[in-house]
Order: structure tokens, then sequence, then C-alpha cells
């Protein structure tokens, strides 16, 4: 009898340890996690995208990443933008039955700029990086050629941009900052209280830091903004002429033509020389021509819109990096620009006096004009 109760109580005590065995060889583990950003403290630029990645070697658990405390994303990785400048906490969570990791990094936004002034800065752009005018009577001789254009580089000069959509891209040589509270770029130009010939002005920040023109254009948006005959995405073809001191003809994207008018005041060829083309097209937003009088064909006034342009009030124009605008008219913070764009804003055809266009006699950092 002895024996029997003996086999059994060892019968149990087997299966007890061989049941024990199996549940710690089943049981599940905190997930292990290798993070493709193994240190926690990172610094951006506004703007910065950062992408962070989480491998996992658990296939039940769930992911969670936490902006300052909010759930943002369930996926195995996340692009963290940087957006204003200040600190974010990003914790990352992969969590099981068994327990969770966890991991946070704290993240540092500071604008940096690529090129920070010097003693060696100079004011003036500094660079001519592209010259595309428009058709017009000072086009193909100063000040309407490629050495006007290049007569505002480092200093003062003259540069005309020829009728509607008439471009210049100029570099600076050094990062132009966004002072709070204070406009940041001058641009010199030859309009008057009766004559201005109003251009828009763009600006690129060198997001990424190749000294090349290549990101992406922000308009600076002026008081005719969104204002009646304001239009963005407006273009211009233009058409070479036979012979070629004859007008040029222009048709544009909402289907109008006209041409460029040539005058007994300016006898050459208007149609840019350099270019090898036939035709071209130039694109950018449209300014208003509300502004212009001509009623008295002998004493015809186009009178400044009231900020935000250049060529626009008399002696030089005044502009604020705060007031830059993306693609769908939303305002962007820059904090810094490294490239600008100016560009004839109206199409129009102010009578014997020839075509609107801009010209511009110098663009400074306002920070470092003396």
């Amino acid at each position: 009898m002895m024996n029997i109760k003996y086999h059994y109580l060892l019968l149990i005590t087997a299966l007890s340890l061989f049941s024990c065995g199996k549940e710690n060889e089943t049981a599940e583990l905190p997930p292990q996690v290798s993070l493709s950003l193994e240190t926690d403290q990172l610094t951006l630029s506004p703007g910065e995208i950062f992408k962070i990645t989480a491998s996992v070697s658990d296939s039940q658990y769930k992911s969670e990443w936490l902006l300052n405390n909010e759930l943002v994303s369930t996926a195995n990785e996340y692009n963290f933008t940087a957006g204003d400048e200040g600190v974010y906490s990003l914790k990352y969570k992969a969590i099981n039955d068994a327990g969770e990791f966890s991991k946070t990094y704290t993240i540092t936004v500071v604008f940096s700029p690529g090129r920070p002034v010097s003693p060696e800065s100079n004011a003036y752009v500094t660079s001519l990086v592209v010259y595309k005018p428009a058709p017009g009577q000072f086009i193909n001789k100063a000040p309407g050629n490629l050495e006007s254009a290049n007569s505002i580089v480092g200093k003062k000069g003259t540069v005309s941009l020829g009728a509607y959509g008439g471009y210049i891209v100029l570099g600076f040589d050094h990062t132009v900052l966004d002072v709070a509270d204070k406009e940041d770029i001058i641009v010199y130009g030859n309009g008057s209280s009766s004559s201005a010939e109003p251009g828009i002005v763009y600006v690129m920040r060198d997001d990424n830091k190749n000294g090349l023109a290549d990101d992406t254009w922000y308009e600076l948006s002026g008081s005719a903004y969104n204002s009646p005959g304001y239009e963005r995405n407006y273009s211009v073809t233009y058409t070479r002429p036979n012979p070629a001191t004859a007008d040029i003809p222009w048709r544009d994207s909402k289907g109008n033509t006209g041409v460029v008018k040539t005058n007994n005041f300016h006898k050459q060829a208007y149609y840019p020389e350099w270019i090898a083309e036939n035709e071209y097209t130039l694109t950018g937003s449209l300014l208003p021509s509300s502004n212009i009088d001509m009623s008295n064909p002998n004493f015809i006034k186009s009178a400044p819109f009231e900020f935000g342009y250049a060529d626009n009030i008399a002696g030089s124009d005044k502009l604020d990096i705060k007031n830059a605008i993306n693609a769908e008219g939303k305002t962007v913070k820059l904090y810094g620009i490294d490239f600008i764009k100016i560009q004839t804003g109206i199409q129009a055809s102010l009578g014997w006096l020839g075509e609107l266009s801009t010209e511009v006699t110098g663009v400074a950092d306002l920070s470092l004009v003396k």
C-alpha cells in the first residue's frame, strides 16, 4: 500500500515540475527594442525632419509615440518635423502583456544660420544667380543686360527686369535673420510717388545647406495680397518677333493676348538676345493694376502700394521676412533667408512711357546698413 502511495506522489510531483517548466518556457518578456537613434538628446533647426525607427523582436506588441505627452503615432517609425524654436519631449513605448519598453528623447529646436554674420559680411547681395528679364525697352542695353544685373552685386547699380514676370535672383554671403518687430531687407529702386513700378519679392532659405538656390521660394505678402486683381500662379509667354525690333507678342494663362510695344526712344530689339528659345514663359503672382491712372495721356500715373514691394515707394522699400507665405498662402516662420528673387508684378502698358517694368538699384540686409 505504501508503495502505491509513494509512486503516486512521485507522479504528481513530476507532473507539477513539468508543468512549471512549460510555463517558464512560454512566459512573455517585455519587448526587446532597438532604436535607430541611441542618444537621448537631439538638436534640429526649424523645418528640419528627422526619422526615428524602432526594431522590435516580439511580434505581439503595440508601439506608441508621444510628443509632449500627446499620442502622435502607433507605427514603428516616426518623422519628427521641427516646428517653432523650443524644447520638445518625444517618448517611444513598446508594450505587450508582460510589460513595456520606453525611451524619451529631448529635442531642442533652434535656428542655426547656415552662414552666420561675420565682420567680413557684406550688407549687399554678393552673387547673381539668375537674371531673366521679360522683354522691354531697356533690355539688351543698360540697364537691361547682364552687365547691369551684376552692377547691384556688392553695391548699388541699376538693373531693369522688363515687363511682367521678368526677374532676378540674388544671394547674400550670410543668412539674413528675421529680427522681431523690425524690417529685415531693403530694396532700393527708382520709383516716385507717381511712378511706382512694383515688383513682388520672394525669399528662400538654404535648407539643404548646399549654397544653391534650389530650395523653396516663399512670397513676401504685401498690402495688395488677396486684393481684387491679385492672382497667384499667373503666367505670360513671350514670343520672339520677326523682325527682331518689332513689337513682342505675348499671351497669358487667362487667354489674354497683347504686345510689348516698341517706341522711338529705344530702337534696339526688346526680346532678350541671350535667350536662345523663340518663346519663353514667366510665372509668378500678379498684382492689380488699379493704382494706374491713364486718364491724362500726357501725365500717366502709377501710385505705390502701401507696403511690401520693390521699386514701389520712392527711394527704397523695407521688407519683413515675417510676411513670408507658402504655396497655400499660409504664413511660414523662416527665421532667416539666404536668397532673394524680385519679379515685375504688374502686366501693364503705360502708353508713351512704355511697359511697366521694375527697376532695382540695390538689395541689402537692413541690419548691416550703416
